[in-house]
């Protein structure tokens, strides 16, 4: 019998391109020319991987969002990965949002996806390991079948595939 061939689908994120990304974004800040003074600051927390975003209005915060969003583009780092919360009210006429970086693929959304994939009778076999789902299949046109399913649907994260063998 022939070894079965499979993959992992995981959500991973390069922390250090993130800090690389919000290093030039912070840059930015301070010398475009419409951003310099707008009084808007942007930081970002390593340990526990979160961003804040301090603007005086909505319109400059999502400016601000944007040139964070094109570092994390040229970084490769997906736009995806991070998931913002809605405007809250800061001190005076500020505006506050914060976004985390999601890494790695929480349990209902897991299971979620575990059961798409066996609800289109895919001849592949399925595990759940921790964050990731190890699928594979005797046959590595099936894998590649669910891979292209996968690219198609929109999980609100991005995802990879890895050691595929």
């Amino acid at each position: 019998m022939a070894k079965d061939s499979s993959f992992d689908l995981v959500s991973e994120v390069d922390f250090q391109e993130v800090d690389n990304a919000f290093q030039q974004a912070a840059k930015e800040l301070v010398q475009r020319y419409d951003l310099k003074d707008s009084g808007a600051t942007l930081d970002f927390e390593k340990s526990e991987h979160i961003f804040t975003l301090l603007a005086p209005s909505d319109f400059i915060a999502g400016q601000v969002k944007d040139v964070l969003i094109s570092k994390l583009v040229r970084r490769q780092v997906d736009p995806k990965s991070v998931s913002w919360s809605g405007p809250e009210n800061a001190s005076g006429t500020m505006v506050r949002y914060k976004g985390t970086v999601v890494s790695g693929i929480d349990e209902d959304l897991i299971k979620k996806i575990n059961k798409q994939i066996k609800a289109e009778k895919f001849k592949v076999k399925t595990q759940i390991e921790g964050e990731k789902i190890r699928v594979s299949s005797a046959s590595r046109d099936a894998l590649q079948e669910v891979i292209a399913y996968l690219k198609e649907k929109d999980f609100g994260i991005p995802l990879q595939f890895i050691n595929y063998r």
